[in-house]
């Protein structure tokens, strides 16, 4: 082994070799060729730094709930003006869907980068701001405004009748990361990006495979390194966040039946059974000679004791 040989984390535990790494970016970066999801890198400290978008799927089964304001912002209304307020909600409502692309919103499919100069943004109803169209060019001031912006789930925007909600299960959104962001990391800049209320305790990540294996993204990890090294093919496998309650881990040797129909199932079990009855039996017969041998030279000794 190369003493200049350098390695890249993917947890606290394991670490991978960084040109096995480079190969496997130049793999994952063709396939994304002409699209927003290819992978920049970058050196800090001798470090190899891996950074852009990676995808995320809903598969909540419980309702999350949305923080009511952006920023710390308050505002408070007087009964006057709370018909021109809620004039003012309806447009924006309006504005907003009738602009959203396809049936599902502005994260399905994952197409949409986070930064594209076309991308429509709406503050939360609860800013009360008008649906704007991004220039191409950006002050500071816009680029801090970007930064602090509530963004919807799949078309969805706070507002106070649908504060509490359940995200479309299979939906897919996306977050700006790099190779250095541990699990943990991921999931509050995710909960961040959308003003989710809940605690990022309440949820977890999980490489789920076509083959129905689920692996967890243990806090140590790093979710980006990982989606490399599992390949860019979403449908072979995606990272999942679900409740950290109701998730959970499915082995290789467990997935191979879930894909099954019941009745094929049922066959499979009967068929255990009667080879655990045959084992039974085997068990039983094997141990019963034991038994009857055992015995029987007890009882010879007792005999031969008796004549003596």
């Amino acid at each position: 082994m190369s003493e200049h040989q350098t390695y890249v984390k993917l947890s606290e535990e394991k670490l991978i070799p960084k040109s096995d790494i480079l190969s496997l970016l130049r793999t994952y970066n063709c396939y994304h060729e002409g699209k927003n999801f290819q992978l920049r890198t970058r050196e800090e400290d001798g470090e190899l730094i891996l950074e852009g978008l990676l995808n995320i799927y809903w598969g909540l089964r419980r309702p999350i709930r949305l923080q009511m304001y952006d920023d710390n912002e308050r505002f408070r209304l007087n009964r006057n003006d709370r018909s021109a307020v809620a004039k003012q909600l309806s447009e924006s409502n309006n504005n907003s869907l009738s602009r959203e692309t396809g049936p599902a919103g502005g994260d399905v499919g994952g197409q949409e980068e986070e930064d594209s100069p076309q991308l429509l943004r709406t503050r939360s109803d609860a800013s009360f701001m008008q649906v704007q169209r991004r220039s191409k060019t950006h002050t500071a001031r816009d680029l801090q405004r970007l930064r602090t912006h509530r963004f919807s789930i799949n078309g969805h925007f706070y507002n106070h009748k649908t504060s509490v909600f359940t995200p479309a299960y299979g939906s897919v959104t996306n977050v700006r990361v790099n190779s250095s962001m541990t699990t943990g990391q991921v999931l509050n800049l995710l909960l961040h990006k959308f003003r989710v209320e809940n605690k990022s305790e309440e949820f977890v990540l999980y490489m789920v495979h076509e083959s129905g294996e689920r692996t967890r993204l243990r806090d140590g990890e790093y979710p980006l390194v990982a989606r490399v090294l599992y390949g860019p093919c979403e449908k072979i496998s995606k990272i999942l966040i679900t409740e950290a309650d109701l998730g959970e881990e499915v082995t290789y040797d467990v997935a191979q039946y879930i894909k099954f129909e019941i009745p094929v199932l049922d066959s499979f079990v009967e068929k255990l059974k009667e080879e655990e009855e045959r084992e039974i039996n085997k068990l039983t017969k094997k141990y019963s000679a034991l038994k009857s041998m055992i015995q029987h030279q007890l009882d010879c000794r007792a005999h031969t004791s008796d004549r003596v």
